[in-house]
């Protein structure tokens, strides 16, 4: 199998999942963490769905530098469920245009992650987009229904049965 169409249908599995997420969001909760320590809720949930754009940003760039992408980077966090839904629609959208133009030998090319002169991770496209891309997403989104169920938000069947859905 072709890796663009692998990830092809890695980003509609990984996109119907997080949509189903967002879709039991609690509104009017975006401040709301479990600990000082973790993200607030608006930010996770926004970070979440923009994630699977992030596909797009490695096939399109040789490398990101936070320091110097830091701002067009940054999350926002999202007022609504729709406003949250049209987010990710959208990353959607670049990341399926930017796998369907690409070629598979793009996706062999090295790809970096750095802050200033730290290199923070460096390998095959194809690699870093299954681990700093998916793999990193299905991480956020699992966090992201832990805050769902500590809402009291019915946690959505992703991977397997989940206790709210199933009979």
């Amino acid at each position: 199998m072709e890796l663009k169409k692998f990830f092809l249908e890695q980003l509609e599995t990984e996109a119907a999942s997080s949509r189903k997420v967002i879709e039991r969001m609690p509104e009017g909760r975006n401040s709301w963490k479990p600990h000082e320590r973790s993200m607030e809720l608006g930010y996770l949930a926004s970070l979440v769905v923009t994630m699977p754009g992030w596909i797009a940003m490695m096939i399109e760039n040789d490398e990101t530098d936070l320091n110097g992408a830091g701002e067009s980077l940054r999350t926002r966090a999202m007022a609504t469920r729709a406003d949250l839904l049209a987010l990710l629609d959208q990353a959607l959208a670049k990341s399926r245009r930017a796998l369907e133009n690409t070629t598979e030998e793009h996706l062999l090319k090295p790809w970096r992650l750095k802050m200033g002169d730290q290199i923070l991770a460096e390998g095959p496209r194809y690699k870093q987009i299954r681990e700093g891309a998916l793999s990193h997403l299905a991480h956020h989104r699992g966090q992201l229904t832990v805050y769902l169920r500590l809402n009291e938000a019915k946690v959505p069947a992703l991977y397997g049965p989940s206790a709210d859905e199933w009979h």
